[in-house]
């Protein structure tokens, strides 16, 4: 018993409030809402900051808002209200400091794996040479070597969502977002990618914003956990996952933190789908304290402009 407290109190201390950091945000989210035209309210008062160095995982239920969020940093979301930043200046749009990796690859299927590689860069103005060897690069880095010349089809999921990281992070972005990019992989594959994700960003130390709605993989991947809930969307808790790289999902600590995690979003969900409370009399403003949020929210899987991120 005494064993178990002293667990239980030592992992308290691995999953803790963000308190923030001193200096200019890489990326500044201050009062973001968004509101879709059918009135669907996505998003509601949120502020985040993305550091220079961090990798934020934004973490919560379908319908919460994150993947909309996710895309107004990218700029292929104007915002209803509030605004979001790099590094001080207010973003607009798109553009190659920030590039988004989709739930799926993405590659232009007529091309190989070293043609999908240079066409991006050769887009963004990178010179033939110095797109031929960073495409060789950072196909060596997600470890395709002997694929260059394969063309999408004829390579596994996995394999696919490697070349799409390749590409991304070819491109070398200030900041690289994505959106729940292993979610259609099976199990081992999955985990496969999070060691090589988990490996570059320890070599790169990229600024980055990760959706999904798996607890274990954001506290696997994150330095931040960023809790979200729906109806509106809207965040929980800012969470800072404390534990040493490269982490294992099995490690007994990382299981005690996801059960945290799980409980915190279990009780919101149950606050989101209480009825109002029965009148007993009380005045108008007591029943507006009490009044449960409108139900609301955006498919995360909704299909993403054609052309936009890579």
């Amino acid at each position: 018993m005494l064993k178990r407290l002293r667990h239980r109190f030592s992992t308290r201390q691995l999953l803790v409030p963000f308190r923030g950091r001193a200096g200019l945000a890489k990326l500044a989210v201050r009062s973001v809402g968004h509101t879709f035209p059918n009135e669907v309210v996505a998003l509601r008062s949120v502020d985040i900051d993305f550091h220079s160095g961090q990798f934020v995982c934004l973490l919560g239920p379908s319908g919460c808002g994150k993947s909309t969020l996710l895309y107004a940093l990218a700029g292929l979301v104007r915002p209803s209200g509030g605004h979001v930043s790099l590094d001080g200046r207010e973003v607009t749009g798109p553009g190659p400091d920030r590039v988004l990796v989709f739930q799926e690859a993405a590659l232009f299927p007529w091309f190989t794996v070293r043609q999908n590689l240079v066409f991006v860069l050769r887009a963004n103005g990178v010179t033939r040479s110095e797109a031929e060897e960073r495409a060789r690069a950072f196909v060596r880095r997600v470890h395709l070597e002997g694929f260059e010349s394969a063309l999408p089809h004829q390579l596994s999921g996995g394999m696919r969502m490697r070349v799409s990281l390749a590409r991304a992070l070819a491109m070398d972005p200030a900041v690289l977002l994505m959106d729940e990019p292993f979610g259609a992989l099976d199990a081992r594959t999955r985990a496969h990618m999070h060691e090589l994700l988990q490996s570059i960003w320890m070599r790169d130390r990229k600024t980055g914003g990760f959706v999904t709605h798996d607890i274990r993989e954001a506290l696997l991947l994150g330095d931040r956990v960023v809790v979200m809930a729906g109806r509106p969307g809207r965040v929980l808790e800012d969470l800072e996952v404390r534990l040493s790289r490269p982490r294992d999902p099995d490690d007994t600590a990382l299981v005690e933190l996801s059960r945290r995690i799980r409980v915190l979003l279990a009780r919101a969900e149950r606050a989101s789908d209480s009825p109002p409370p029965v009148s007993h009399g009380q005045d108008e403003e007591d029943r507006d304290d009490e009044a449960v949020p409108r139900p609301g929210g955006v498919p995360d899987d909704a299909a993403p402009p054609v052309g936009a991120g890579v």
